[in-house]
């Protein structure tokens, strides 16, 4: 039994570390959107290669499950910072 907990703990860690990567994402994003300058976009983006790398891990863990709200909120975050990207000539990703 305690072997199920401790995987039940670590897929609880790692979809809240993805969901959280993801939260951080949309502020860098919002903070480019706000004060769109070279330095806020290259957060930006850095910030996006972060949480790219949070969700494959969370994807690789869990096999898929679990993280289906924080890869629709990844897409859409992604898809703001090409927009923003487009729109000052950054290109996109």
């Amino acid at each position: 039994m305690p072997k199920r907990y401790d995987s039940s703990l670590q897929a609880d860690t790692t979809v809240s570390q993805a969901q959280n990567a993801v939260n951080k994402l949309h502020y860098a994003v919002s903070q480019a959107m706000s004060h769109p300058t070279a330095q806020t976009i290259v957060q930006a983006e850095r910030r996006l290669a972060h949480t790219e790398q949070a969700m494959r891990q969370a994807e690789l863990s869990l096999g898929g499950q679990g993280v289906e709200l924080a890869e629709e909120m990844f897409i859409e975050e992604k898809r703001r910072l090409n927009s923003i990207q487009s729109q000052h000539g950054q290109g996109n990703l």
